[in-house]
């Protein structure tokens, strides 16, 4: 098995798709232009990683509540601090860092609509 994608439910669809397209460089490569609005958004190396809609007749979870480590969204970051500055400038809200004894750097923050988002800068990538 080959992993396709994650899925979520969320408000604001357009935006947070706009938002994650702009910010973190991901690329629509599939769109429904009617509710739901299920959009598949795939990572520069061309794999879909991410499908966002806008159910209304379904749960959207409470980011707000919930903390981070129950449920974030990952990114490989070459420079993490850099992209944490440009992320808040953006609209994302800073939560927490941790620099790992093997000299890897972790930052999590909230996207605009309060989704955890992970900046990885892993010293030994995987």
């Amino acid at each position: 098995m080959v992993f396709e994608h994650f899925a979520l439910n969320v408000t604001n669809i357009g935006q947070v798709v706009d938002w994650y397209c702009q910010n973190l460089g991901l690329t629509i490569v599939s769109e429904q232009k009617v509710a739901p609005f299920m959009t598949f958004l795939a990572d520069s190396t061309g794999r879909v990683v991410l499908e966002l809609y806008g159910r209304d007749d379904a749960p959207k979870r409470n980011f707000e509540t919930e903390h981070p480590l129950t449920f974030h969204v990952a990114f490989v970051s070459e420079d993490a601090q850099a992209d944490k500055q440009r992320l808040v400038e953006q609209g994302a809200s800073f939560f927490e860092e941790v620099h790992k004894p093997d000299g890897s750097h972790l930052v999590m923050l909230h996207d605009p609509w309060g989704m955890p988002l992970q900046l990885c800068q892993r010293a030994i990538k995987f």
